[in-house]
């Protein structure tokens, strides 16, 4: 009943309600973003196994966060969380230039599954760690990772954000472009 009455609340106040995945290879800053978003503070993580959820408040959006762990055993696991799914937060630690292919990999076996290709038209990668001196820069990831020719980021509206999840520098320009993105193009595809 709260829900409802919460949900209600929130269509009257133009506040739209959206679910977002966020995922990354282990130690990429999943849970660090996170909660520098949810808390407006850093705090100590240990990695994550299994999930955390959390609603973030930005721009009139109602975001629900699903942080899934990143480590190989987990990996597997994560596409019983796609369903219902409106955009994906894939997080990529720039400063490890030895695990970009393995990222560019999941982010890519992400993107070409059935219900993510269904249902989400919006992705968003935060290149986090932008503040340690072997980080690469944005240019890089995206070409390291071979975004501009991804076949699956030809269908859905795509951006990679600088980010330093313990300053919190980049991270709510992220989620601007996200909540722009989310209004301007509608989802689609449900």
């Amino acid at each position: 009943m709260g829900m409802f009455i919460s949900s209600l609340w929130g269509a009257l106040q133009g506040i739209q309600e959206k679910r977002i995945l966020m995922l990354g290879l282990d130690g990429a800053g999943k849970t660090t973003i996170l909660y520098s978003l949810r808390l407006g503070e850093v705090i100590h993580t240990i990695p994550t196994i299994g999930f955390n959820v959390e609603r973030v408040e930005y721009d009139k959006l109602d975001l629900t966060i699903w942080d899934v762990g990143g480590q190989e055993k987990i990996r597997r696991l994560w596409r019983h969380y796609f369903s219902g799914t409106d955009a994906l937060i894939f997080v990529v630690d720039a400063n490890d230039r030895s695990r970009i292919d393995e990222a560019a990999h999941e982010m890519s076996a992400i993107l070409d599954s059935d219900e993510m290709r269904r249902k989400c038209d919006h992705v968003l990668v935060y290149a986090n760690k932008m503040d340690l001196p072997q980080n690469l820069s944005v240019a890089e990831v995206v070409d390291k990772m071979g975004l501009t020719s991804n076949p699956a980021l030809k269908q859905v509206h795509w951006h990679v954000q600088g980010a330093c999840a313990t300053t919190g520098q980049g991270l709510y320009e992220g989620l601007s472009w996200l909540s722009n993105s989310m209004r301007k193009h509608r989802n689609n595809r449900h």
